[in-house]
């Protein structure tokens, strides 16, 4: 049997068998109880500094000296 032949053979076997459990097991994963927070965390992320906002440093008087 040539090297093509055994890579189809164990891609259309095995290798399609890992990729479902593995499919499976990021939605297990996903949808796992107690990951609502760790979700809406995630979520939130863009708006963490709304309500405070980074001040910007303040310009280097050492650099107008030119």
């Amino acid at each position: 049997m040539d090297t093509y032949s055994l890579l189809r053979q164990f891609a259309d076997s095995w290798m399609l068998l890992f990729l479902v459990l593995f499919f499976l097991g990021v939605v297990f994963w996903v949808f796992r109880p107690g990951s609502a927070k760790e979700q809406r965390d995630s979520a939130n992320i863009i708006f963490r500094h709304e309500d405070a906002p980074v001040v910007p440093a303040a310009p280097d008087p050492k650099e107008d000296r030119e």
